[in-house]
C-alpha cells in the first residue's frame, strides 16, 4: 500500500480582519512519519482530492473568495501535480525547504504567469526565500514569541501593495487584537474558536426564539403550538419560508404557510434548519469564521457517522458537531448553554464529554482542524475508516458548506 493512502488532509483557515475566511490552508497527516512535512505522495492525493472537490463545487466556491493554500517543496514545486489544482483559486506556498536557484525563480515565474498565486514561508527566519519576495502574494508570518514592535516592523518589513502578510500561529483573541492594531490584515489560527470570557449571565436575544422552537420540536408540540412559536418571531418565520423556497429545495410551488412548510419539511429536517438558525442568528456577535466552522463541523460529523448511524441519528451527529462551539458563541460554559436546551442524553454526553456513542465522531472532526494532534489517525482507526473515506467527508463538508452561502 502506497504512503498516499495512509494520508489524511487537515485544515486551517485563514480570515481576514472581520474574521471572515478567505481560504484554507490544507496539511497532510500522514501515517508512516506522524508529520505533516510535504510528502510527494500526499501532495499528489492531495493535489487530486481538492481538485476533483473544488471542481465539483462550481459556483460556490470558484466564485467565492475561497482560496487553497497549499505547501509546495522542492519536489512538488516541479511537479506536473499542480496543474491539476485551479490556478486562479490556489496559492501555493513556498516552504523553507525549497532552495532558491535561478531554476526555481524561473518556476517560480512561470507559474504565476499561469495565474497562481505565491506564498512565502516565514522569510524573516529563511532569509533565502527572500529572493522570491518580488513574486510572492502573500507572506506568512509565525506570531509566536513575537511582541508587538516586533510584529509591526515584520509588517513594514514584507508587506506591500502587490503583497499582503499574514500572521499566523495566532491563537488568542488579545494576540488577534493587538495584531490588527499593529496594522495586519490577514490571519491563520484557532483564535475566533478559542472561548475569550464565559461569564455572561444572559443569552443574547435573538437565540432565545430559536431555542423556544428547538424544544416545542424535541417536546414533539404540534404543528400549531410550532406554528404559534415562529409568530413570536417574523424575522424567523420569513427565513423559513425563503429557505423551504430556496432553489435548493427543488419546490414546484412556492409555500406561503409556516403550516405548509411544517407538513412539507417533516421534523427533522425542521430540528436541523433550526440548528443551523441557532449559530447563524446571533445578529453578527459571532465571527463569521466561528459560524462556518461549527457548520463545517455539523456536515463532517454527520458525514463521519452515515455508515455508522440511522438517518434521525445521523441528524443528532449533525446537531452535536454544530453545537460543538456554541458555548464560545453564547459565551456561556458549556452546561449552562445546554441547560436552555433539552437535548437528548447522548448529544449532551458528547458535546460535554467528546463521550458516548457520538463523541469519537466529533473528536475526528475536530482532529481534522488541527495541524500537530496525531489522535487524528488513532481515532480514525478505532472507528475503521480510511483516509480516503474520510478525506473525501471533510471536503464535502467544505463544499456543502460554501454551498449554504452563509
Amino acid at each position: 500500500m502506497s504512503t498516499s493512502q495512509h494520508s489524511f488532509i487537515g485544515r486551517q483557515p485563514i480570515v481576514n480582519s472581520q474574521q471572515e475566511i478567505i481560504g484554507y490552508e490544507f496539511f497532510f497527516k500522514n501515517e508512516a512519519t506522524d508529520s505533516h512535512t510535504p510528502v510527494k505522495e500526499d501532495i499528489q492525493t492531495c493535489a487530486k482530492i481538492l481538485s476533483t472537490t473544488i471542481d465539483e463545487m462550481h459556483e460556490s466556491w470558484l466564485l467565492g473568495q475561497q482560496l487553497a493554500f497549499i505547501s509546495v517543496d522542492n519536489v512538488m514545486l516541479n511537479s506536473e501535480f499542480l496543474e491539476l489544482m485551479p490556478a486562479e483559486k490556489t496559492v501555493l506556498e513556498i516552504v523553507h525547504t525549497v532552495e532558491v536557484t535561478p531554476e526555481a525563480v524561473a518556476r517560480c515565474i512561470a507559474l504565476k504567469q499561469s495565474k497562481f498565486k505565491l506564498a512565502l514561508d516565514n522569510p524573516q527566519q529563511h532569509p533565502q526565500l527572500e529572493a522570491l519576495i518580488p513574486y510572492a502574494d502573500y507572506v506568512k508570518l509565525d506570531m509566536r514569541d513575537v511582541d508587538p514592535t516586533q510584529a509591526k516592523r515584520l509588517l513594514q518589513k514584507y508587506q506591500t501593495a502587490a503583497c499582503k502578510a499574514i500572521a499566523e500561529e495566532v491563537e488568542q483573541n488579545a494576540q488577534f487584537k493587538s495584531l490588527l492594531e499593529a496594522g495586519y490584515q490577514h490571519f491563520q489560527g484557532y483564535f475566533y474558536a478559542k472561548p475569550e470570557n464565559l461569564t455572561s449571565k444572559v443569552i443574547n436575544p435573538s437565540f432565545d426564539g430559536v431555542l423556544h422552537l428547538l424544544n416545542l420540536v424535541s417536546q414533539e408540540a404540534d404543528n400549531k403550538t410550532i406554528e404559534n412559536g415562529f409568530k413570536r418571531d417574523t424575522t424567523l418565520s420569513y427565513k423559513l419560508l425563503r429557505y423551504i423556497n430556496s432553489v435548493g429545495f427543488g419546490l414546484s410551488c412556492e409555500v406561503q404557510s409556516i403550516g405548509h412548510a411544517l407538513t412539507i419539511l417533516g421534523r427533522n429536517q425542521l430540528y436541523r434548519w433550526l440548528t443551523l438558525l441557532m449559530v447563524t442568528a446571533g445578529n453578527n456577535s459571532s465571527s463569521p469564521a466561528l459560524m462556518k466552522t461549527s457548520i463545517t463541523r455539523g456536515r463532517l460529523t454527520e458525514l463521519l457517522g452515515e455508515p455508522f448511524f440511522d438517518k434521525r441519528d445521523r441528524d443528532n451527529l449533525f446537531v452535536v458537531g454544530v453545537f460543538s462551539l456554541l458555548d464560545v458563541m453564547l459565551k456561556v460554559p458549556m452546561d449552562q448553554a445546554l441547560e436552555k436546551l433539552q437535548l437528548p442524553e447522548p448529544i449532551v454526553e458528547a458535546l460535554t464529554k467528546r463521550e458516548g456513542i457520538f463523541g469519537p465522531f466529533l473528536k475526528l472532526t475536530e482532529a481534522c482542524e488541527d495541524a500537530n494532534n496525531a489522535g487524528i489517525l488513532q481515532l480514525a482507526a478505532l472507528l475503521q475508516l480510511n483516509p480516503e473515506k474520510v478525506n473525501q467527508c471533510h471536503m464535502e463538508a467544505l463544499a456543502w458548506t460554501e454551498a449554504l452561502g452563509i
